[in-house]
């Protein structure tokens, strides 16, 4: 015996297409459609080579209120902006200096700049530092909050640490400090102690005549 397709009713249909619905609006959230995986959050500038996406607005809003505590995150000024483009490295003093950035800023004929106004002003400053947009952005988005830094002390700094710290080659009045273990002689090397013994200052046969 073959069996018949059945065609659902009316009735089936309906929760179908009912049940469907409530699936699509399981997308949305408090008012919010949630993204996809893989694609970066709205204000999100995907970085190449590390698969995440870090936030230009997040920095953006965290360096305008960076030593200005009235700040509502809306509006950077040029010092602020400043400070987060030297702990992105973005200004390093060679290819783009504080005076380049004081000059593209100024030109927004603004003392504040808000999210859009700064996006025009790096577009500016990119053109015409001749620099990728995009690499500058990533840097940027990736530098951290502000205050945070990357700095390692390297193999320099730290032979130049070994160098003064090395007491064998102390001159003059610090030498004096030292015994020739290097260990320190405390007050003794600070400060001259007189000599109450009775001897004479110099005399080399101290407390032998007492062996005799």
């Amino acid at each position: 015996m073959m069996m018949e397709d059945v065609k659902p009713s009316n009735g089936t249909s309906n929760s179908i297409e009912h049940i469907s619905n409530e699936v699509a609006n399981v997308k949305i959230e408090n008012g919010r459609e949630k993204s996809s995986p893989g694609s970066p959050a709205p204000g999100c500038v995907h970085v190449a080579g590390t698969g995440s996406s870090a936030s230009i607005l997040t920095n953006f809003k965290a360096f305008s209120k960076f030593g200005d505590t009235k700040s509502d995150g809306k509006h950077i000024t040029l010092s602020q902006s400043d400070k987060w483009m030297k702990q992105a490295k973005v200004v390093d003093g060679k290819k783009i200096t504080t005076t380049d950035t004081g000059i593209y800023f100024k030109k927004q004929k603004s003392m504040k700049l808000s999210m859009e106004q700064y996006k025009a002003f790096l577009e500016e400053l990119a053109k015409a530092k001749k620099i990728e947009l995009t690499e500058i952005k990533n840097k940027m988005a990736n530098c951290g909050p502000p205050g945070i830094t990357s700095s390692v002390v390297g193999p320099k700094a730290a032979s130049a640490v070994d160098r003064l710290t090395d007491v064998s080659k102390y001159t003059g009045s610090h030498k004096q400090r030292f015994d020739e273990t290097g260990k320190g002689k405390g007050i003794a090397g600070r400060k001259d102690i007189p000599d109450a013994s009775g001897y004479v200052q110099g005399y080399q046969n101290k407390d032998t005549y007492k062996g005799q």
